[in-house]
């Protein structure tokens, strides 16, 4: 497990694991492809979940009862040829990530490399 910096987060991380093992893993290899895209990326805990930020946020991960949420701040913004993002707002868009392979099928990097 990667640890997170803030304290908050690895609270988080720590209980979603006791948890699930499955959500679990999903979120640790979310929390990886963006530390490989965006290094310099700093995570804190809003809105129940796990908040990614440069200079502004341009991202989340927020655990659901069925799936991970993978949450983009302008997720209308981007481009996806397959139609995989969800969502019907204003500006967000997000990907539900249901099983650790959905992480491959549904190209989270591909969309996390679009996010700033």
């Amino acid at each position: 497990m990667k640890k997170s910096k803030d304290e908050a987060v690895q609270t988080f991380l720590e209980e979603i694991e006791l948890m699930s093992e499955e959500q679990s893993n999903i979120l640790q290899k979310l929390r990886v492809i963006v530390f490989k895209i965006y290094p310099k990326t700093d995570e804190r805990m809003m809105y129940d979940g796990i908040m990614f930020s440069l200079e502004d946020d341009y991202g989340g991960i927020f655990v659901r009862n069925n799936h991970v949420s993978f949450e983009f701040g302008s997720g209308f913004e981007m481009n996806d040829p397959k139609k995989l993002l969800e969502g019907t707002g204003k500006f967000r868009r997000h990907l539900k990530i249901k099983s650790f392979s959905d992480i491959k099928d549904k190209t989270v990097d591909y969309f996390v490399k679009q996010a700033v």
